[in-house]
């Protein structure tokens, strides 16, 4: 996963405050997340998506539909499929929930412990850091010419070497130019970035 070095702080810190882990989805567009950091146990990862929790979790319910913070004890949504009452069973017993940003491109934080329910304050520090991080991952408006003609390329299933004739480059140059359009959409792969590109409008 590609991410800045200001990200990586963040999620650093968030990590401090979240001692049962955390899920973090930033600028959430068309279902599908920029970026997705997951520190949940191995193990509840695993049986949410068998079991396609995304799709019925009452605490995604809520960071779709609010902005702002709440405790997963009050988000006051019904949990028909006992997702909650699951996740305990994973360690995850206390957990809190925390949404920013427009519904088109919404980052959405949970975060967890085992031991007791998240103070205010604590929670409008994961928050802070939640508001940050979705700042500093915000999706870019446009790519440069050159990095535009290099995704194209590769969307048109160019490879590489055919593609650098048809710009006129050399490879190492058109490889630069995939490059650091993956790291402008903060994609870990050209085929990621393209998809992005193509979400966001770029290409």
């Amino acid at each position: 996963m590609s991410k800045t070095p200001a990200l990586d702080l963040l999620l650093h810190k968030l990590a401090q405050l979240t001692p049962g882990g955390y899920a973090v989805g930033l600028h959430i567009r068309y279902v599908s997340p920029l970026i997705v950091v997951n520190t949940y146990p191995a193990k509840w990862q695993e049986v949410y998506t068998a079991k396609v929790y995304g799709l019925r979790d009452p605490t995604l319910a809520w960071g779709l539909s609010h902005i702002g913070v709440r405790r997963w004890s009050e988000i006051g949504l019904p949990d028909p499929f006992g997702i909650l009452r699951e996740a305990a069973e994973y360690g995850l017993v206390y957990g809190m929930i925390g949404s920013v940003g427009p519904l088109s491109s919404r980052t959405i934080v949970g975060a967890t412990r085992d031991d007791r329910e998240y103070t205010e304050e604590e929670m409008e520090d994961i928050y802070k850091i939640v508001r940050e991080m979705h700042d500093v991952s915000v999706p870019p408006m446009k790519l440069s010419k050159a990095q535009v003609e290099a995704l194209r390329c590769i969307a048109d299933g160019d490879r590489h070497a055919a593609a650098a004739a048809k710009l006129g480059i050399s490879e190492s140059a058109f490889k630069a130019r995939l490059s650091s359009a993956r790291d402008k959409l903060m994609a870990r792969t050209t085929a990621e970035a393209i998809q992005r590109a193509k979400e966001y409008g770029l290409i």
